[in-house]
């Protein structure tokens, strides 16, 4: 069972018009987004919960239960630039980051078929925690 998550209405009309926009070769991305966002509750952006991992935000994370964890930037197609720090909300990685809260894990599978789990250890930057709505 996957944790509940939680989107705001902002993110929630930029990503839907981003994946109106997406071709044909990109539909299994679209369609693991679409399955995630059609679970999520939806909240003001000004009242989202600063433990929550929205777009552009900075999250701390790990995979399978390892202490090592990952600090990487959650980010629309458009916006990526090359960073290795920037991680696409089409990955199966960022769509699995969207909407949860720091402590959540989520089993979530990649593309080969394997799953791997993921958790959610701190947000070290939220653009609505810092009351920027405008990116």
């Amino acid at each position: 069972m996957k944790p509940s998550i939680l989107v705001s209405w902002l993110d929630m009309d930029r990503l839907d018009r981003m994946l109106d926009s997406l071709p044909a070769t990109q539909a299994a991305a679209r369609d693991a987004l679409l399955d995630e966002l059609g679970r999520a509750a939806l909240a003001e952006p000004w009242e989202m919960p600063p433990d929550v991992v929205t777009m552009n935000s900075r999250v701390r994370f790990s995979f399978d239960g390892a202490d090592e964890e990952v600090a990487m930037t959650l980010t629309y197609p458009k916006d990526m630039h090359g960073d290795p720090d920037q991680l696409s909300i089409l990955t199966p990685v960022g769509t699995a980051l969207l909407g949860l809260k720091t402590g959540d894990t989520i089993s979530w599978q990649r593309p080969d078929g394997a799953m791997f789990e993921l958790t959610v250890r701190g947000i070290e930057y939220q653009p609505e925690r810092e009351g920027v709505f405008h990116r």
